[in-house]
């Protein structure tokens, strides 16, 4: 068996069961794993691999099932949806593909199934796209509480379901009065999309700190809180310091909050590339000791990430529905906190990158009802070049499946307020 295909399945295989059976990020496991093995071709086989299935999880699931007597152990269940993912979306040849699966369930200690993965592979194999024929993809690639939450919040969840059909483009924040690198195409303000699979560390001013990833929707909530020049600006929850790059190039004197000491540090590494200063706290955002002192306060609140996933597609099964109503406590605390640090007459921008309405729309709805805070609602003039994503109460509330003639964006949600 070739060596790179054989590491390839391997990462695949670990990694997806840590995310399945621990509940971890991939970008955590994935730091981990991909620090054993050199080989970039290896890496991005395997991260092609491994998003491919947690995409079609669902759709795998619902081919593989119909062929098995019992379920098997779940490391063997993993097995599978490598298998069927590479015969049924990424074409690879049926030899190849049953192989090396079979292959990676003897070499991970599980001989006693390599007859069923074969048997199961084969099958699969002999049908072809006939497989998919009659599964609604859509339904079944979403996990259930997310589709009902979505479609009671008018979401339309089978166009959301769509994005996970597709490749995601780059997206750029270009520093203010800076060309953007040749390729990309201008989204709004200094915002700019690149082709799906452009690497940020070929482009030309990367190492100069030109510019920094960041998704257009991401770039949003910075945007609009509007700092002026010379400004006392707080962003809370910063890493990894895209917003804060954002607020430091509108002339804002910026304090970064980070409790996280892996965060942070990416944080330093990301401002010291692009050159930007900014008063770095390694602090829980919650327990600071400031007092009326801040112009304008960015809350970018710790959420369930439920938006991100066109690029991030395992928090569609890291998260449960049960750890939301621990989220919602942390950002009130969060929510608070920010009250007592805001200058009266200072803004407040809160933010999440959750399609969670528990979130984001109730927890604006709570902060309206707060004697301390009057609502700034942000209009159509504030975001021309997405009009469809300002609500009658006047948040802004991005969708996936928003702009997907161009790509598609991030699920944001953020609100805008004026301290009394």
């Amino acid at each position: 068996m070739n060596k790179e295909k054989d590491d390839t399945r391997q990462i695949a295989f670990e990694a997806l069961c840590q995310v399945l059976e621990r509940n971890r990020s991939l970008d955590a496991v994935l730091d981990h794993l991909l620090s054993r093995h050199a080989d970039s071709r290896d890496k991005a086989a395997a991260y092609r691999l491994i998003v491919c299935c947690l995409r079609q999880k669902g759709v795998l699931e619902a081919i593989i099932e119909p062929l098995l007597r019992r379920a098997p152990p779940q490391p063997v269940s993993v097995i599978l949806l490598l298998g069927v993912a590479q015969i049924i979306f990424l074409e690879t040849p049926r030899h190849a593909a049953i192989n090396t699966t079979v292959n990676l369930a003897r070499k991970n200690g599980f001989s006693g199934f390599t007859g069923l993965v074969n048997a199961v592979l084969r099958k699969v194999a002999d049908q072809g796209k006939e497989c998919l024929e009659g599964l609604d993809q859509e339904r079944l690639n979403l996990p259930s509480w997310l589709w009902q939450e979505w479609d009671k919040a008018g979401f339309h969840p089978r166009q959301l379901a769509q994005c996970l059909n597709y490749e995601v483009p780059l997206d750029l924040s270009v520093k203010a009065g800076l060309s953007a690198p040749e390729g990309g195409t201008l989204l709004c303000a200094d915002s700019y999309r690149y082709p799906v699979g452009t690497k940020v560390n070929h482009l030309s001013g990367f190492e100069e700190g030109q510019f920094w990833v960041q998704d257009v929707a991401a770039s949003l909530p910075a945007y609009l809180l509007n700092v002026q020049q010379g400004e006392t600006v707080a962003d809370l929850c910063a890493a990894p310091g895209g917003k804060t790059a954002q607020l430091v190039m509108a002339g804002g004197q910026v304090v970064a909050v980070e409790k996280d000491p892996k965060r942070i540090k990416r944080l330093k590494e990301n401002l010291a590339r692009l050159q930007l200063q900014a008063k770095i706290v390694q602090s829980d955002a919650a327990q600071l000791q400031y007092k009326d002192e801040f112009d304008a306060i960015l809350l970018d609140a710790p959420c369930s990430a439920t938006g991100i996933f066109r690029r991030h597609p395992d928090v569609l099964h890291i998260k449960k529905p049960k750890e939301i109503s621990t989220l919602v406590n942390v950002q009130r605390q969060l929510i608070q906190a920010a009250l007592n640090y805001l200058k009266p007459g200072g803004r407040l921008m809160y933010s999440v990158c959750s399609l969670q309405t528990a979130e984001a729309e109730e927890q604006a709805r709570y902060m309206s009802s707060l004697p301390e805070l009057s609502p700034l609602p942000l209009t159509v003039d504030d975001v021309p070049f997405l009009p469809e994503s300002i609500t009658k109460e006047g948040w802004v509330r991005t969708l996936p499946s928003m702009w997907s003639e161009k790509g598609g964006l991030d699920g944001f949600f953020m609100a805008r307020f004026i301290k009394k």
